[in-house]
C-alpha cells in the first residue's frame, strides 16, 4: 500500500490510490476478492496474537478482511478520518452507530426528515431500548438548543436530507453541542468531493454506499467514518459482535471498483441535475424545486459555504402545481412518472441511471401522514436522482412526459 499523505494530493489522485497497493502474493493491480469466512494461522501462537491484536492480520470476515480493510482505508482517507468501518448496508451503518454510542436512559435528537428506514430507527427501535428520543428541524439552531437536555448524547441528520433536500449547518450544529454530544451526520446525498463534514466539525459521518460512492447500483454497502477510538467501539462492540453485518469481500471489491471514478461520477451527476433543476424551475406545471444549487432555494447561500467546488449534488425534489390539467398534484405525479422513458421509477439514487420515485408511497410510505406534512414531504413531492446521461435527453424526456400528462 502507497505510503503517501493523501492530504497533500488532490481528491482525484486520492480516490483512486488510497488504501490500494499492488496485491503483495502476485502484483495484481485491482485489489483481489479474499472470499473466505476465515483465515489460517501457521502456529497457535500466531493465532492468540492476531486474536488478542498483539500483531495485525485476520481471524474470521466477520472481523475483518483484508478486501474490506482496503475499501474502509479508501473511505478515511476520502472523507479526512482516522479510520472507518464497513457495514452490509447503510441501516447497517446507522445501526451499528446507534448501539455503539447510546445506552438505555440516553437521549438523542434527529432531524424531523430523516430517510424513512433511519425514521423507523428514531421512532420504534430506539424507544424499545429505552432511548429517549426528540425530533426538531436540525437547521433551526434555537429549536435544537432548546431539544437539548442533561441526557443528551447524539445529534443526528443528513445533509442535504431526504426528501427535502435541506441543508444544515455542521459547523453551528456542532458549535451548539459542544464536546459531550456527538454529531452524527449522512452525507448519502452529498459524498465528498461535495462536502468534508469532518471537516466541517462533525464527529461521525456514515453513508449508504449503495449510492454514490459505489455508483453502478450493483452492491449494498454502508461506512462509518470518524475517530480512531470511536470506529474501534463500533468495530469492537456493536458491528461485528452484536449487528455481525460486514459486507461481503465480494460487495467490497465492487465498491472498490467503483470508487476509483467517484469524482468525474460526482461531476457530471451535479452538472446535470443543475441542469434538470433549471428547467423544472421554468416549467409552468410545477410549483417548487428544491435543489441547493438554485438561488432562490433557501439553502442555497449555505450550500455554497459549505458544499465544495461549485458542487450541490445530484439529488431534486420537486412539486407539481395543485392543478395541472384538471388533476390534483398527486395524480398529475402518477401519471408524468408513468410517461417518462429515460427515468426509472425506482427508490435508490447515484445510479448512472436517472431513478425518479414517490416519496409519500415508497421510501417514506411508513411513515405518518401527519409527519410527513411536518417535514414538509406532500402527496405530490417527487424525488429525482440525476444520473450520467445527456441533460438534454433527460430534460426532453421530461417534455415529452408533461406534454401527455
Amino acid at each position: 500500500m502507497s505510503k503517501l499523505d493523501w492530504s497533500n494530493v488532490d481528491f482525484e489522485t486520492m480516490i483512486i490510490h488510497a488504501g490500494q497497493g499492488h496485491d503483495p502474493a502476485h502484483g495484481a493491480l485491482a485489489t483481489p476478492i479474499y472470499q473466505t469466512s476465515t483465515f489460517c494461522f501457521e502456529t497457535v501462537e500466531e493465532g492468540a496474537d492476531k486474536f488478542a491484536k498483539k500483531i495485525p492480520g485476520y481471524q474470521y470476515t466477520r472481523g475483518g478482511n483484508p478486501t474490506t480493510r482496503a475499501f474502509e482505508l479508501k473511505c478515511a482517507a476520502m472523507e479526512g478520518g482516522e479510520d472507518a468501518v464497513a457495514t452490509a448496508s447503510g441501516m447497517g451503518a446507522v445501526g451499528s452507530v446507534m448501539i455503539a454510542f447510546l445506552k438505555c436512559g440516553d437521549h438523542v435528537i434527529f432531524d424531523n426528515s430523516v430517510y424513512g428506514g433511519t425514521n423507523a430507527v428514531a421512532t420504534v427501535n430506539l424507544p424499545n431500548m429505552g432511548i429517549e428520543v426528540s425530533r426538531v428541524d436540525t437547521s433551526d439552531l434555537e429549536a435544537l438548543k432548546a431539544a437539548i437536555k442533561p441526557n443528551t448524547k447524539m445529534i443526528y441528520f443528513e445533509t442535504p436530507n431526504n426528501p427535502m433536500i435541506k441543508v444544515t449547518d455542521v459547523a453551528a450544529v456542532k458549535a451548539v453541542a459542544g464536546k459531550d454530544i456527538r454529531v452524527v451526520v449522512d452525507a448519502t446525498f452529498a459524498p465528498p468531493p461535495i462536502q468534508h463534514v469532518l471537516k466541517l466539525g462533525a464527529d461521525v459521518v456514515l453513508h449508504s454506499i449503495t449510492k454514490y460512492i459505489n455508483g453502478h447500483g450493483d452492491a449494498l454497502g454502508g461506512v462509518v467514518v470518524g475517530s480512531a477510538a470511536d470506529m474501534g467501539l463500533i468495530r469492537g462492540n456493536a458491528m461485528t459482535k452484536i449487528n455481525g453485518c460486514p459486507p461481503s469481500p465480494f460487495n467490497s471489491y465492487l465498491v472498490l471498483r467503483g470508487m476509483k471514478t467517484l469524482a468525474l461520477r460526482i461531476e457530471r451527476h451535479c452538472q446535470n441535475a443543475m441542469a434538470v433543476a433549471k428547467y423544472l424551475e421554468s416549467n409552468p406545471y410545477v410549483k417548487k424545486v428544491y435543489y441547493p444549487g438554485l438561488e432562490s432555494d433557501p439553502s442555497h447561500e449555505l450550500a455554497c459555504r459549505q458544499m465544495e467546488n461549485g458542487l450541490f449534488g445530484g439529488i431534486l425534489s420537486f412539486e407539481l402545481n395543485d392543478d395541472v390539467k384538471g388533476m390534483t398534484s398527486f395524480e398529475a405525479g402518477k401519471k408524468l412518472l408513468n410517461n417518462l422513458s429515460i427515468a426509472s421509477i425506482a427508490v435508490s439514487l447515484g445510479d448512472p441511471d436517472t431513478l425518479i420515485e414517490h416519496p409519500a408511497s415508497m421510501t417514506h410510505a411508513a411513515v405518518s401522514k401527519e409527519d410527513r406534512l411536518a417535514a414538509g414531504i406532500t402527496d405530490g413531492l417527487i424525488r429525482l436522482s440525476v444520473g450520467l446521461e445527456s441533460a438534454r435527453d433527460l430534460i426532453n424526456d421530461f417534455e415529452t412526459a408533461f406534454a401527455t400528462i
